[in-house]
């Protein structure tokens, strides 16, 4: 694979990544009021418009550090699944903990919440996994001669 064709692979699933990790913490924000039997169902449209504000919310968050993670698989050319799920997590771990605040006397966060870490944690793991699905099982590819005809 091309360089130039390599790097849209990387945006659109950079996009699609950040889409299926707000997908994620919207629905795991939204299951427990979700769950209630009385509300009924969830308006299509409004669903749409949180699936949207979520992924402006991660892609807005985890920029940086998913791009740290997408060159460090692109320079060495690891390819593992594995990795990418484990590079998600942390990138979840890291932008929720940017969030939260932290007290400098004490060294600590404060005001953790583990369901909330965990629904990060989660939509991050999900974003490496469809990241890995659209760019990075041909990571480093591009570097390599393309076989002779």
């Amino acid at each position: 694979m091309s360089l130039i064709g390599h790097l849209f692979a990387i945006v659109i699933g950079l996009a699609l990544a950040c889409f299926a990790a707000g997908m994620v913490i919207v629905l795991a924000v939204l299951f427990p009021d979700w769950s209630d039997m009385a509300l009924g169902p969830i308006d299509p449209d409004a669903l749409n418009v949180m699936f949207a504000f979520g992924f402006i919310f991660v892609s807005g968050f985890a920029l940086l550090p998913a791009l740290l993670i997408v060159l460090v698989t692109e320079a060495f050319g690891i390819r593992g699944a594995l990795t990418y799920a484990a590079g998600g997590a942390l990138t979840g771990l890291a932008c929720y903990l940017g969030l939260v605040p932290f007290d400098p006397a004490t060294m600590s966060f404060d005001g953790i919440v583990r369901r909330h870490l965990e629904i990060m944690m989660g939509a991050g793991v999900a974003a490496g996994a469809v990241y890995w699905l659209i760019a990075g099982r041909n990571a480093g590819l591009w570097r390599e001669a393309p076989p002779p005809a």
